[in-house]
């Protein structure tokens, strides 16, 4: 007769398994993510616990294969890596059931999160450098370069796909010289002006700021604004934005591609801009290359040189690149409180993660949300 396992050989087998098929859920078919800030609000909110569809894309097979299973990139209590990364993958994807559309609300690594300060992970590195400069940021913090796959997650919604147009135009976008959708829980800031008393609203109107003369600042979702024009004591709601054409002053402000000379462009007023497509071939300017620099040498590992006007790519002397990837612009639905595309550019198809599925969970500061639980991304956006 053969001999029974001991009652913790048993435990250890089922948590292996357990393990094991959890880790090949995650991978392959779904991942839960938590919403960590209202950049998304308000279609998403705070502590909304979702799922993220792996196969609505295909499922991306490992970069990074040796790693803790079912943590993310940071060891739980103790901090530091959760990976090694003496064996890196190429980017592969399985087959999916489609691809990333316009207006889909995806899940993806952060592009700029290559480069991360170890006391500060959740500060944009390159964003510090060009506020304090980067020698006194390498003087005070240590620097953790990560891999694509640990790069942090970040949620939005995809608003332009590979060979679109973007424009924004009074913080509005354009599509292919098309309005896009509007949302009616996106939001923008706006300034409301009264009579010198307060608006009459309630609370669930979010104040931003207050100015003089009766002015306050608002941060209104599009459902809301005939409700704040109609108030008792508003006299007027205009778009708080800064004036057109104009580059942000502040190099925390500066917009993507961070060339204020060339690019005369803000977080309202920006574009256009052709969104890359695997394929296509741009020809290289001294007035173009912001956009294309990051592209050509970070997301496509190329040994870009520029001398005197020209572009030396792996050694060539080149006047066009033609992109390796397909590329996509991500924006948050609470536009004027997101760290999105129009700071730090395009997403790499290489660093999409999964579709936003359903919130399985949700609670606020007021206790559990139980009429966003079970609903699917799709219902929650209108």
């Amino acid at each position: 007769m053969k001999k029974r396992k001991p009652v913790w050989r048993e435990w250890l087998d089922a948590a292996v398994f357990a393990i094991v098929a959890a880790t090949l859920i995650r991978t392959f078919f779904f991942e839960a993510f938590t919403i960590p800030t209202g950049s998304m609000e308000g279609t998403m909110l705070i502590n909304d616990y979702l799922f993220v569809s792996k196969m609505s894309y295909g499922p991306r097979v490992p970069i990074t294969p040796i790693a803790l299973p079912l943590v993310h990139n940071t060891m739980p209590f103790t901090g530091g890596k959760s990976y090694n990364e003496s064996v890196q993958w190429s980017y592969h994807r399985l087959p999916g059931f489609g691809h990333v559309e316009r207006n889909d609300v995806v899940v993806f690594n952060y592009p700029c999160g290559d480069t991360v300060m170890a006391e500060q992970p959740e500060q944009d590195y390159y964003q510090a450098c060009r506020a304090v400069g980067r020698d006194r940021i390498l003087n005070r913090f240590s620097i953790i370069v990560r891999p694509i796959d640990k790069k942090e997650n970040y949620i939005k919604r995809c608003v332009a796909i590979p060979g679109d147009v973007l424009e924004i135009k009074n913080a509005r976008v354009y599509i292919n010289g098309q309005p896009n959708v509007l949302y009616p829980h996106s939001k923008l800031n706006y300034v409301v002006r009264t009579n010198g008393t307060a608006p009459g609203v309630d609370g669930s109107f979010e104040l931003a700021g207050m100015g003089s003369n009766g002015e306050y600042v608002y941060n209104l979702a599009n459902d809301q604004l005939a409700a704040m024009a109609h108030a008792a004591n508003v006299s007027s709601v205009e778009l708080s934005m800064p004036p057109t054409a104009t580059a942000p002053t502040d190099p925390v402000d500066w917009v993507f591609p961070l060339d204020t000379v060339n690019y005369k462009w803000n977080r309202d007023n920006f574009g256009p801009l052709t969104i890359p497509k695997q394929g296509v071939t741009v020809t290289l300017t001294p007035q173009n290359i912001a956009i294309y620099r990051r592209i050509i040498r970070n997301y496509e590992h190329n040994m870009l040189e520029e001398r005197d006007g020209k572009f030396i790519i792996n050694g060539q002397e080149a006047a066009s690149y033609t992109f390796k990837m397909d590329y996509y612009w991500m924006m948050g639905d609470n536009r004027h409180n997101s760290l999105d595309s129009r700071y730090w550019g395009f997403v790499p198809i290489d660093h999409v993660v999964g579709k936003a599925w359903f919130v399985w969970f949700s609670g606020g500061s007021a206790g559990i949300r139980w009429n966003r639980i079970f609903r699917g991304i799709h219902s929650l956006e209108q």
